[in-house]
């Protein structure tokens, strides 16, 4: 999951209402629902052994709950949102929260792997339709100087979500079994779906126009785009390489019990929290490209050493498998909001967001492809090519993008 997924729509001025244009409410209610999403699509990663042994199931049988959910999402989102362009924009959220919110309690009852595997991908496509619509609309309800606030606000639910929800859903499903941390992000859906039925006008972004299939491919035939978006695939490949299966490396290597799964899991969150904030004032002050080679560099660096700490003793492996990942968790998200700024400077600022839109596809489709990678290796018991495998394929998005770093 990323925490400042981007509209699949183009915004043009809407006609909202003074109240709406002096209010920054709104976009709060909205960023209950991406709160919501974050916190499901991040908290399963720690809980996956733990579900693959309630269900006596392999753990990289098991791990295509994560696999299947990416994949779903990166493909869906395009098409469900060309598919309800002609709903309100608060109807479509409000059906996306609806069956986010159905998904997870039907998750919670799940007695099967099947039926839970139909509920996450219930759940993939409405949080493929909800985020980047809540992104979009959030950038028509308020006034021009506002418009980075709002969003700042929507994509801060799943900054927050990361650095709270994770680690939260991480103690919940290790103290009252997994099934409990999908009934309390059902609760999360549903405080969502009526933030938005009393938070946000019925008319609110009436004017929004939804970029067709054709206008993306336009986008994407754009040789600094498409070479961009080779860099985001393999940044994602990598980040989802390692994440999914976080829980059994740090079983194997350090001997972690469930606690400190969940603490290590924890520090990870909130460094990846620290990331995203830091990542954009860095951009600021430094540039992307700058801020992109070196959150690269840094990321690589750390998928390396956790593979190579699977030769060590738990006791001398336990400091430089911490350290890399909490340099992991900065770098990897570090990376992100500079990787927007490059996408939206190459190309007319009226393709931004359909830039933007296919950086998120790209990522979830390189979060799909990482995971099922991630599966393989698990599968057959060597867990340093987690790590390997993560770092070749941050070396890869290096190499790809080398005619920015020599402008770095």
């Amino acid at each position: 999951m990323s925490p400042n997924d981007t509209p699949l729509t183009t915004p043009i001025r809407s006609r909202g209402t003074a109240a709406e244009s002096r209010s920054l409410l709104p976009p709060y209610f909205l960023a209950l629902g991406t709160f919501a999403i974050g916190t499901e699509g991040f908290m399963i990663a720690p809980l996956l052994p733990t579900i693959a042994q309630d269900l006596g199931m392999s753990l990289s049988a098991t791990a295509t709950l994560v696999v299947v959910f990416t994949l779903v999402m990166s493909i869906s989102s395009p098409i469900t949102t060309v598919m309800t362009a002609s709903l309100k924009r608060r109807s479509t959220l409000l059906v996306a929260m609806t069956l986010f919110t159905a998904g997870n309690l039907v998750a919670a009852f799940s007695s099967s792997f099947a039926t839970l595997m139909c509920a996450r991908i219930l759940m993939a496509i409405a949080s493929g339709l909800y985020v980047p619509g809540a992104n979009s609309l959030a950038g028509v309800i308020v006034s021009p100087e506002k418009r980075g606030r709002a969003l700042a606000i929507v994509s801060g639910g799943m900054t927050i979500a990361i650095a709270l929800g994770l680690p939260l859903g991480a103690l919940v499903g290790h103290t009252f079994g997994w099934r409990s941390t999908f009934l309390a992000v059902a609760v999360m859906g549903i405080v969502a779906i009526l933030g938005i039925l009393y938070g946000v006008r019925r008319d609110a972004g009436s004017q929004i126009a939804v970029a067709s299939l054709s206008e993306r491919v336009g986008v994407i035939r754009q040789r600094p785009v498409l070479r961009l978006l080779g860099v985001t695939l393999f940044w994602s490949i990598g980040a989802y390489t390692a994440y999914p299966y976080v829980a059994p490396y740090l079983t194997e290597v350090l001997d972690f019990g469930s606690a400190g799964i969940g603490a290590t899991v924890s520090m990870w969150g909130i460094a990846a929290a620290v990331g995203v904030t830091v990542g954009g004032r860095l951009n600021d002050s430094f540039g992307s490209n700058r801020v992109v080679f070196w959150s690269l560099v840094l990321l690589g660096t750390s998928f390396a050493t956790l593979s190579l700490a699977t030769r060590l003793a738990p006791s001398f492996a336990l400091v430089p498998v911490l350290a890399a990942i909490a340099v992991w968790g900065f770098s990897v998200w570090s990376f992100f909001p500079a990787q927007m700024a490059r996408l939206i400077a190459a190309g007319p600022v009226s393709q931004a967001s359909v830039a933007l839109a296919l950086n998120t596809s790209t990522m979830y489709l390189g979060f799909s492809i990482g995971s099922a990678m991630g599966a393989g290796v698990i599968g057959t018991g060597t867990v340093w090519g987690i790590g390997a495998i993560a770092a070749v394929s941050e070396v890869i998005s290096i190499g790809l993008d080398r005619n920015h770093i020599r402008k770095a």
